[in-house]
């Protein structure tokens, strides 16, 4: 494998294989960029036009494109279509435009995209690993080209978004997040691998649908299931090494918590709907706290929804609390409430609680309705994470209005249509008061002659860098302390000039200098906890990771 810093000649020899081949390889394909030189030397005269332009106007021309087209989807497939053409034009294009084209090839239109995915489906952009593959599961995976893997990001579909089963149309999950991954954080395309382990779906939509591309069974569950995704775990570490970081993404509530613990002490393995969303939530908290006063353990948290989530963000809030205090964490959780659909989590309820929500369970009456559970508690911050579309309604808001004078509301769930409010209600509803944050997102909004630019809480400013801090020091473990280092460093980034429009979030036109300080601080812990294995430790650890960092400029072949 090729050290991490390893810098190419610009200059690169490739194979005399045949132009038409050569145009046909995403990889090196570049176009009409090719130069008269490179056309005659790769036997390219001929099967392009004569005009030669550079790799900057054919991304104008490209971005023209994408915005002649006014449904989303459409921009999603061109985009896709894009990257098995041309690759680093596609990551280019992403990098140059990351603002407008994130919710193309990310949330909120990649659930689109998913529940169409049979559809669409053009060429395979990872693997399948399938139940029929129980027992030759190494050899799946043996069947994928690369083999300097670094990180894999792997669903069951079972949970896409707030969009419930989709089976192996959830492939778009993976490889929108791994696109993300190289654009976002630098991590080499090459070295990325989207999985999918199709167990069957309980989406009768799906197996009723002639274009449907997976399983036509039920779900397996069980032993049937765990013996799979532990097959496949084994499969991965014997191929490519204990350092290649796996990310279970959109697995189910049931499933996502017993793996993580489960693999956790074995496997470098990273949940992000669980530890990713609630290190970016903990970032705005914490940038929040420069807007509205006081420390993270003078504010009183009640979230709406107690799935990975809602726990994982009350968990790790728990823990900052507890690491700024010293106190112990059990009483750091005691400032932390949360509603499922059965009402507010209390003690009398401890029987019935499946094991994740315990540590939530405080000595209380209990209450069933969110309102009447702000009016008890009368939190300072309340955090949607339920899936539950316009949950927060207008007495809700106005609720937490009537006793803050600063309502921080954020309301995280995704897609836009499963937002608990909008951005528009939350300010409408507070006068304009609301320190307001979404998982997609909303348009800016005027209130009171003041345009409010709200925040996005989206993982995206966190997993590509913390995934390129765990491949640069060669972590072998993540530690809940590498997500505390990463929120902090995230929450530094935002400036007064971001408050003053209204986001307590950094544009993400500095998203590639973020990530490269994130990467750092999460290496710089790894190198702390005596987790990483890339010895010896780089002195400049952000220089280092910009320096690994995959930059999609076109190459001059000779």
């Amino acid at each position: 494998p090729l050290p991490l810093t390893a810098k190419f000649d610009c200059k690169l020899i490739l194979n005399r294989q045949p132009g038409y081949t050569l145009l046909r390889d995403p990889h090196h394909n570049k176009g009409l960029a090719f130069t008269e030189r490179e056309r005659d030397a790769h036997y390219l005269r001929g099967l392009l036009p004569p005009g030669v332009v550079s790799q900057d106007l054919q991304v104008k021309k490209i971005m023209h494109n994408l915005r002649q087209y006014k449904v989303p989807l459409q921009r999603y497939v061109a985009m896709m279509d894009l990257q098995e053409r041309n690759e680093r034009l596609f990551y280019k294009l992403l990098i140059d435009n990351v603002e407008e084209l994130l919710p193309v090839v990310y949330t909120p239109t990649v659930g689109e995209a998913c529940q169409k995915y049979g559809s669409i489906f053009r060429r395979p952009q990872g693997l399948y690993v399938s139940l029929r593959d129980k027992g030759k599961v190494i050899d799946v995976l043996r069947n994928w080209p690369e083999r300097n893997i670094q990180v894999i990001v792997v669903t069951d579909g079972e949970r896409i978004l707030g969009l419930g089963d989709l089976g192996c149309q959830g492939m778009g999950i993976p490889v929108g997040k791994l696109s993300l991954y190289t654009a976002l954080g630098g991590v080499r395309p090459s070295a990325c691998l989207p999985i999918t382990i199709d167990v069957g779906t309980n989406n009768e939509q799906l197996l009723n649908d002639e274009f449907y591309i997976g399983l036509r069974q039920r779900r397996a569950t069980g032993e049937e299931y765990h013996e799979l995704m532990e097959e496949f775990m084994d499969a991965v570490k014997q191929i490519y090494g204990e350092k290649v970081l796996i990310q279970f993404e959109d697995f189910a509530n049931h499933n996502a918590f017993d793996l993580l613990a489960k693999y956790s002490k074995s496997h470098l393995v990273f949940n992000d709907d669980i530890q990713g969303t609630a290190s970016v939530v903990l970032a705005g908290l914490l940038s929040s706290l420069k807007v509205v006063g006081g420390t993270l353990a003078e504010h009183t948290y009640l979230f709406l929804g107690a799935g990975e989530a809602g726990t994982g963000i009350a968990e790790l809030i728990a823990l900052e609390i507890s690491k700024q205090t010293n106190a112990p964490i059990e009483e750091c959780r005691k400032k932390v409430f949360l509603v499922d659909s059965k009402g507010l989590i209390v003690s009398s309820r401890k029987n019935s609680l499946q094991p994740f929500k315990t540590s939530w369970a405080h000595e209380r009456e209990p209450v069933t309705t969110l309102l009447d559970a702000i009016k008890s508690i009368r939190p300072t911050v309340l955090i949607g994470t339920s899936g539950v579309g316009r949950a927060f309604t207008k007495e809700v808001i106005e609720a937490m209005a009537s006793f803050n004078e600063r309502p921080v509301i954020f309301s995280l769930s995704n897609p836009t249509s499963h937002s608990e409010c909008t951005a528009e209600e939350a300010y409408k509803w507070t006068q304009g008061r609301a320190v307001f944050a979404s998982g997609s997102p909303f348009d800016p909004v005027e209130y009171d002659g003041k345009i409010r630019v709200p925040g996005q809480a989206n993982n995206a400013y966190i997993f590509p860098g913390f995934g390129l801090g765990v491949v640069i020091s060669g972590a072998i473990r993540v530690h809940e302390d590498m997500l505390l280092a990463a929120s902090e460093t995230l929450a530094a980034q935002a400036t007064q000039e971001n408050f003053d429009k209204g986001s307590i979030f950094p544009p993400f036109t500095n998203i590639r200098k973020i990530s490269a300080l994130i990467a750092a601080s999460v290496a710089a812990k790894a190198y702390e906890l005596g987790l990483a294995t890339r010895l010896p430790r780089p002195r400049d650890l952000e220089k280092y990771a910009e320096s690994c960092m995959y930059t999609p400029v076109y190459r001059s072949y000779r």
